[in-house]
């Protein structure tokens, strides 16, 4: 697995992104995609109002079952079909439902996801000192 230096700075401004926004469930575990019905989404899925996306539906969310309001993972998808890049952002997911997403995300060819897992950290090219 391939370790990406996190930061936590960042992932402060996620939680501030997170809590100050509502999440706007827009398809429920074991739905079906709305465009390609062999795909059935693993967890609760949905965005957050009032953000901003590339996609202009606001910052997307899956919802895992731990009871948690802090996010513990996002995922970055390149979808070569819609020629964009995606950031997703995963809210109380357990290891097994990140897997879970990411084979879900990850099993048409056309589209492929990496996973970076929160830390708690602050790298010293972060620091304001």
């Amino acid at each position: 697995m391939n370790t990406f230096e996190n930061n936590a700075y960042f992932w402060q401004k996620i939680d501030t992104l997170t809590f100050s926004s509502h999440f706007v469930l827009s398809q429920s575990k074991g739905s079906s995609h709305p465009t390609y019905h062999n795909l059935v989404y693993p967890l609760d899925y949905g965005y957050l109002k009032d953000t901003l996306s590339a996609d202009a539906n606001g910052i997307a969310m899956y919802k895992g079952s731990l009871s948690t309001s802090m996010v513990n993972a996002c995922v970055i998808a390149a979808d070569i079909l819609k020629k964009d890049i995606e950031i997703k952002l995963l809210l109380g997911c357990t290891p097994s439902e990140e897997e879970d997403i990411l084979r879900f995300l990850n099993q048409t060819e056309f589209q492929k996801t990496v996973l970076i897992r929160r830390a708690n950290t602050v790298p010293t090219w972060a620091m304001n000192d």
